[in-house]
């Protein structure tokens, strides 16, 4: 035998499913990688074409009404990114993060049209929230019959104010941060409402902490894609994490750093008095 007795190649049918799992992942990646590569430049601020269709008359990043575009686009929204997601394999990372660490009763922020939903167990208590009504709509529309799982629109910025302090055993966001306007601020009232001895889990898009060149390809194109999608993909998840006081017990990236895997604990770092018990963002 060339091998030693010790060592056995898997089955013919693994190798196979092995070698079509690579293939699609380095597809996805190189998908993912020219996708950045050819996003439409940056425009200048003096290029009154590249403010016009924002409120704020300077950055549509900045724009205070940015967040309009997801009921614009929730009609159409899981169309839209049903093929982006299969190729870099980003229902996978929701299946895990969602199988091996949610529990108890859930909140879910930012839900949106309800790309979790397939894979929450049946019998689990989630809630389901999203500040937009056209996305909420096309959620309730996917919830199942007889279920424990309810969908409302919500503020994330208000979570205290609508459940209190330490109503949930798990808080899920799964690319949400990039929509609010202060993701320090949503992930605070997340640790509010997050009861001590339960999980903050966060599947997120942001700068990579190794590829110069993927940040510069991000940042060139944020305006441009915050005007079409609504969303900020360019910002530095470590330091949001930081300012927020979360430290997350396991971390894992994907697509060259660009995609962060989280679970993080509520109680991480010292939690003040105050956030426990007042509903501000601080």
């Amino acid at each position: 035998e060339i091998l030693p007795p010790s060592i056995r190649l898997p089955p013919m049918a693994a190798r196979k499913a092995l070698l079509a799992t690579a293939g699609l992942t380095t597809y996805g990646a190189s998908s993912y990688a020219a996708f950045l590569y050819f996003s439409p430049p940056r425009k200048k601020k003096n290029d009154a074409s590249a403010t016009s269709p924002c409120a704020c008359g300077s950055s549509c990043v900045a724009d205070p009404l940015r967040n309009a575009r997801y009921d614009v686009l929730a009609p159409d929204y899981d169309a839209k990114i049903d093929l982006d997601e299969t190729l870099m394999g980003i229902g996978l990372l929701r299946r895990c993060l969602l199988f091996f660490h949610a529990a108890g009763d859930v909140l879910e922020v930012g839900a949106g049209t309800g790309r979790n939903l397939p894979y929450y167990r049946a019998d689990q208590r989630v809630t389901l929230t999203d500040a937009s009504p056209a996305m909420v709509a096309v959620l309730r529309d996917k919830l199942p019959r007889s279920t424990k799982m309810t969908a409302e629109r919500s503020d994330g910025a208000r979570l205290g104010e609508r459940w209190g302090a330490d109503a949930f055993d798990t808080v899920v966001d799964t690319f949400g941060l990039c929509s609010f306007d202060d993701p320090v601020g949503v992930l605070r009232q997340m640790r509010r409402v997050c009861r001590p001895d339960g999980k903050i889990l966060l599947l997120e898009h942001g700068r990579t902490k190794k590829w110069d060149f993927l940040n510069r390809m991000l940042d060139d194109s944020a305006e441009e894609h915050a005007r079409e999608w609504g969303c900020v993909w360019n910002r530095d998840i470590d330091r949001i994490l930081e300012e927020a006081g979360l430290e997350a017990e396991v971390q894992r990236t994907w697509h060259f750093g660009t995609t962060y895997y989280l679970v993080c604990r509520p109680n991480s770092k010292e939690v003040t008095a105050e956030l426990r018990t007042n509903c501000g963002s601080k």
